[in-house]
């Protein structure tokens, strides 16, 4: 990774490194819109895509985020023909051999939520083995959603404490937010603080439902490939000028 530019001195939110969000997700959307544009076919948006992922990497390390979640693939893209899911699993086949190294170097620990198994051996063979080998870093966790539905998550949360209550290792009334929370794939990661969406959409597509109750949402009108340091750190900037109440006054 390279230094990613800083904020501007005397920004709202970065006097001191205060402000910065602790966990920071987004919702990479707009690839097809910019290939189309350059009259490039879909892969070539998703390969700009994936550099786009490069550089938000690189700010968020620079910026002090403690966790970036990335929605690569949810459980709905299955939906896309067969030629565009080849040219993005093999995507994710060449830029994870080629960034293992990076996320040693720099330190960042990969997490994987949603149902991976569904890309094949292979694939899951080199996502696991990452997983591994950066298990201990400390600077930074990228979580990668990959067959991620939000809905999916937190029925399956609900049907493994529905068991537990019908084994009688919990009684009905411990089932509480944070009980709920426990059996989320996102245990043990702080809450998360600040969501970006890119392309104009204003939805979150089934995308870290719960665990958005609080957050900040930021929709950008820019296309995911074209997100770089400075739309970043300009979303951080946002993020530090908003008053956080969480329902209070």
């Amino acid at each position: 990774m390279t230094p990613a530019p800083a904020p501007e001195e005397g920004a709202a939110g970065f006097a001191g490194g205060s402000r910065v969000p602790r966990h920071v997700a987004i919702i990479m959307d707009g690839n097809g819109r910019w290939a189309k544009q350059r009259g490039l076919p879909r892969a070539a948006g998703h390969r700009a895509g994936a550099e786009a992922v490069r550089r938000a990497l690189q700010a968020a390390a620079n910026s002090g985020v403690e966790v970036l979640t990335i929605y690569a693939f949810s459980s709905e893209n299955w939906r896309r023909s067969e030629e565009e899911i080849a040219d993005l699993t093999a995507l994710m086949r060449f830029y994870l051999e080629r960034e293992l190294k990076t996320l040693e170097k720099e330190r960042v620990r990969l997490k994987l939520i949603g149902d991976y198994s569904a890309f094949g051996g292979d694939l899951v063979e080199r996502l696991e083995k990452a997983v591994e080998r950066t298990a201990k870093n400390t600077r930074l966790t990228l979580v990668i959603a990959l067959n991620y539905g939000s809905r999916a998550e937190i029925a399956a949360a609900a049907s493994r404490l529905a068991g537990k209550v019908s084994s009688g290792e919990i009684d009905v009334g411990a089932i509480d937010e944070a009980a709920i929370a426990s059996e989320l794939q996102t245990n043990g990661l702080p809450e998360l603080d600040l969501l970006i969406r890119t392309s104009g959409e204003v939805r979150l597509s089934n995308f870290l439902l719960w665990q958005a109750a609080y957050a900040e949402l930021l929709f950008l009108d820019l296309l995911w490939p074209d997100f770089d340091e400075q739309a970043f750190a300009g979303a951080l900037q946002t993020y530090a000028a908003r008053d956080r109440r969480f329902g209070g006054r």
